[in-house]
């Protein structure tokens, strides 16, 4: 069933660049950095990362729930009742039944398992919480989505590394397409700015190491980058078949109309340099939207300012759409939040379809010769875009691209 579209109702953002659509939209269009000298990270040879800015969650969920969730918990909590907020939908009085949730992790509560092994050790077994594993495992994200929001859907975690997020949202399509619900509540979510996670990225020479210059170090399709920095964050989507939102009069503030997913199976962690897996993902997204190359304005690209990706997927772009599509990457804003990239940077590529406006690549100053594209760089290009597309790919080669329409 090509052309599918799932109304996009509602967002909701936790990242970096703030809490909030505004605050998000002003800082990436803005182009300003986000990453900092991070105290927590004191001692390791990559100090500083992309933190969620003044983030207070017994504010915002209490401080009873706050104790009771994982970091990355408490961000999905917080960005999915923005998202229902924004889509004018009270959980009080849908049809539970017909709600689903599709959320994207790569770790999970990675930094509650951390802890609590290290309270294992050091005061023995009887120490360990009680609710290690409710607020460590993955899919307990979802799980817990559901419990506050009465969603007795369709429940489901997506699990593709640096693709997770987008992987949600294909998902929760496609189960829309199925008819197995009325609206899903999809995204991303992670908070992983752990010094096991620092010091293991950086043992693959993954990090950049800019640590003179932190601001500098995510610069994506620049000559000089030497690697991603780690963020945290999350984002929701909330998508409804089309027929539901309009039955509703809903604001829609656009479409998923296309997703392609594949497997690069290459290597555990480098992308294939030949892009075939990426190029799949890419021409299936199309192909499920009825898109042609020409119709493709803009591509949000998974950009992680590592030398490796960003001339594949350059690459990739070049050979399957051509170099007239505008491309930016909105890491050079946020660092590279992992599990939760992907949904952030779909809510991104919604809202420049809504705002006729592209958010430039922040660092971007000197281009690598060998990527031959529309760059935006220096500043936000505006203009009208009727057709976006955002890439994601993730170590063990697991790829996934969204295509977006507006209204």
């Amino acid at each position: 069933m090509p052309g599918f579209a799932a109304a996009v109702t509602g967002l909701g953002l936790i990242t970096p660049a703030g809490t909030g659509i505004e605050a998000n939209w002003d800082r990436v269009t803005s182009g300003r950095p986000t990453a900092a000298v991070d105290p927590e990270l004191d001692g390791l040879p990559v100090n500083f990362a992309c933190r969620v800015p003044d983030f207070d969650p017994a504010a915002s969920l209490g401080e009873q729930k706050t104790w009771q969730l994982d970091r990355h918990q408490q961000f999905a909590l917080v960005a999915a009742r923005e998202a229902i907020r924004d889509a004018g939908l009270s959980p009080e009085s849908w049809d539970g039944s017909r709600v689903a949730v599709v959320l994207g992790s790569g770790a999970g509560g990675s930094s509650t398992m951390e802890n609590q092994q290290t309270r294992l050790l050091e005061r023995g077994a009887a120490k360990v919480s009680a609710l290690t594993l409710p607020m460590g495992l993955v899919n307990m994200a979802a799980g817990r989505l559901a419990i506050e929001f009465g969603a007795r859907g369709p429940n489901l975690t997506v699990c593709t590394a640096c693709a997770s997020g987008a992987s949600a949202i294909g998902t929760a399509r496609d189960l829309l397409r199925s008819g197995a619900a009325d609206i899903v509540i999809a995204g991303g979510t992670e908070a992983v700015v752990t010094p096991l996670f620092v010091a293991a990225f950086n043992r693959m020479r993954a990090l950049s190491r800019n640590n003179s210059d932190p601001g500098a170090a995510s610069r994506p399709f620049d000559e000089a980058r030497d690697g991603f920095v780690i963020a945290e964050g999350a984002a929701v989507l909330v998508l409804e078949n089309e027929r539901h939102a309009q039955a509703r009069k809903a604001r829609v503030r656009g479409h998923v109309v296309g997703y392609g997913a594949s497997a690069d199976g290459h290597h555990i962690t480098a992308p294939d340099a030949d892009g075939a897996g990426a190029e799949q993902a890419l021409r299936t997204a199309m192909k499920d939207a009825d898109l042609t190359a020409e119709e493709v304005q803009h591509v949000n690209a998974h950009g992680t300012s590592t030398p490796l990706n960003d001339v594949a997927e350059a690459a990739t772009i070049r050979r399957v759409i051509g170099d007239h599509a505008a491309v930016s990457s909105t890491k050079g804003v946020t660092g590279h939040a992992l599990g939760a990239a992907g949904a952030i940077e779909a809510a991104y590529s919604i809202l420049a379809l809504q705002h006729a406006c592209i958010p430039p690549t922040a660092n971007l100053e000197n281009p690598d010769p060998r990527v031959d594209l529309d760059l935006v760089a220096g500043a936000a290009r505006a203009g009208e875009i009727r057709v976006a597309l955002s890439n994601s790919f993730g170590f063990g080669g697991q790829n996934a691209v969204l295509a977006f329409a507006c209204v």
